[in-house]
């Protein structure tokens, strides 16, 4: 899952995000700040991406998810460099997972990716999202930050989808590697999900 970026010395933090993000205090920053306005850029570009893929301009799709990717580098090390805020720790995490999960919805529409990897991708998620939410309102709050398994099935995810997108996009072909990606996905995705239920479970 994607990692914090706001950090700030010397002030305590606010309740983390389900996945482990820390929504830091600075009353310094404004709103619309260099790493804010560009991760409100990448929230808005979810909906450009799914109307590029099922339209089937994979190319151009592929072309945004880079550059998403690129964003999402670029204002995490602004927010490290001269400072976040609340806000942006908290439309990080959601743009970051939004762009992941319709990517993952919508290839699996148009038949690039098997909509049984997007179910699970989707239902993990809501899983663990759920667990946090139901917990607190029975008065049990859990946090939950990111664990080693969790980050490389993120990482994993995103693989596929820019290996999903080029190939399709630009006419090439590549079953092997595209099926080996989606299984070793689907177990990431099953171990991850699963390790949050452990840990969240012996922690009660």
């Amino acid at each position: 899952m994607p990692r914090p970026k706001r950090a700030m010395r010397g002030l305590p933090p606010f309740q983390p995000m389900p996945d482990g993000t820390q929504l830091e205090r600075n009353t310094s920053a404004g709103l619309f700040t260099a790493p804010n306005l560009i991760t409100f850029g990448r929230l808005c570009a979810v909906p450009l991406a799914f109307w590029l893929v099922v339209e089937g301009h994979l190319a151009l799709a592929f072309y945004l998810f880079v550059l998403a990717g690129i964003s999402d580098a670029v204002d995490g090390w602004l927010a490290r460099r001269y400072g976040g805020n609340s806000i942006g720790a908290l439309l990080d995490p959601v743009a970051d997972k939004a762009l992941l999960v319709t990517m993952y919805v919508t290839l699996a529409v148009v038949r690039v990716l098997p909509d049984w990897l997007a179910t699970l991708v989707v239902f993990r998620d809501l899983l663990i999202v759920g667990g946090v939410i139901v917990l607190g309102i029975l008065g049990q709050p859990v946090t939950i930050r990111p664990l080693y398994i969790s980050k490389l099935n993120t990482l994993l995810q995103i693989v596929l989808v820019a290996a999903a997108l080029f190939l399709a996009g630009f006419s090439f072909t590549a079953p092997v590697l595209v099926t080996s990606l989606i299984w070793i996905v689907a177990a990431s995705t099953l171990l991850s999900g699963a390790a949050y239920v452990w840990v969240v479970s012996h922690d009660r």
